[in-house]
C-alpha cells in the first residue's frame, strides 16, 4: 500500500525521472494530446482561471499547460526532485511558485484563493488518510466559486487482490472520497470511475466545490470502461498533429 513514506522514497529518490513523466502518456502520443484531447475536454468550463493550485505536479508535465492559462499558480509536491526541477524547467514564469510539503498539509496555500485545484496522475497513490486530509483542505482553498479536479484510486471499491496493480491505494474508492467531500462542506459534482489500462475500474476523477458554489443538478457519477479506447483513439487520430 502506498503510504507517504514509499510515496516521499519513490518519488524522491528511487524514481528514474529520465522521461519527465512522459512515459505515463505513451498511450496518448504524448502528453500534449492527452491534454488537449482527454483533460482540457473535462475542464475547459472552468479555464481560464485567476488562480490554479496544482497538487504534486511532478516534472511538470501538465504544468506546461496550467501556467498560460491563469494570472497566479502553485504547484505543492511532497518530492523536493520534483519542486526543484519544476523551478528550474519554469524559471521564466514569474506568476509561477513551486514549493515542498509533507504530504499532508496544504497550509502554504492561501484560503479561499484558487479558482481551479488540479491533481492528475498523482494523488492515485495516496491513502485514505492523505484524501481525508486534503479534502477539507483543498475546500478552504478554493475561491468560493473554485472547482477541485482531483484524480485518485477507486482500488477500495473492487474485490480485494493481493497487489493492487499501478500502485493505486487499496483504501480510497470514489464514495469514500465522495464521503469526505460531503463531511468537510462540499458538493460532489461529477465522479469519473475510469479504467487504468486493462486492470478494471480502479481510478476516479472527482469534480467538487464549496457548497456556497451551489449545483443546479444532483451529483453525477459516471462509470467509464472505455478511458482506455478514448487513450488509444486520442494516440491514433490526433497525437499525430501535435508532431508538426
Amino acid at each position: 500500500m502506498p503510504e507517504i513514506g514509499w510515496n516521499a522514497r519513490h518519488w524522491d529518490g528511487d524514481y528514474d525521472w529520465t522521461k519527465r513523466g512522459e512515459e505515463w502518456s505513451v498511450e496518448y502520443g504524448g502528453s500534449e494530446p492527452q491534454w488537449f484531447g482527454s483533460l482540457y475536454p473535462r475542464l475547459h468550463r472552468f479555464l481560464p482561471a485567476r488562480a490554479i493550485l496544482e497538487i504534486a505536479p511532478g516534472f511538470g508535465r501538465w504544468t506546461r499547460f496550467l501556467l498560460p492559462m491563469c494570472q497566479r499558480y502553485l504547484g505543492i509536491d511532497l518530492s523536493g526532485q520534483c519542486v526543484e526541477s519544476c523551478k528550474s524547467s519554469f524559471v521564466n514564469a514569474g506568476h509561477a511558485q513551486f514549493l515542498k510539503n509533507d504530504g499532508m498539509s496544504l497550509d502554504a496555500a492561501p484560503d479561499n484563493t484558487f479558482d481551479l485545484v488540479f491533481s492528475f496522475d498523482s494523488l492515485v497513490h495516496a491513502d485514505a488518510g492523505v484524501l481525508d486530509s486534503y479534502v477539507p483542505q483543498i475546500l478552504r482553498k478554493l475561491a468560493p466559486r473554485g472547482i477541485a479536479f482531483v484524480h485518485h484510486s477507486n482500488a477500495a471499491a473492487l474485490p480485494l487482490v493481493e497487489e493492487v496493480p499501478h500502485a493505486r491505494s487499496a483504501s480510497v474508492s470514489a464514495e469514500s472520497v465522495a464521503s469526505a467531500v460531503r463531511d468537510a462542506g462540499g458538493n460532489v459534482l461529477v465522479q469519473e470511475i475510469t479504467t487504468c489500462g486493462g486492470d478494471g475500474m480502479i481510478d476516479c476523477l472527482s469534480l467538487f466545490c464549496r457548497r456556497e458554489r451551489g449545483s443546479e443538478t444532483a451529483a453525477v457519477r459516471i462509470w467509464n470502461p472505455k478511458f482506455g479506447v478514448e487513450a488509444e483513439i486520442i494516440g491514433a487520430m490526433q497525437a499525430p498533429y501535435s508532431r508538426l
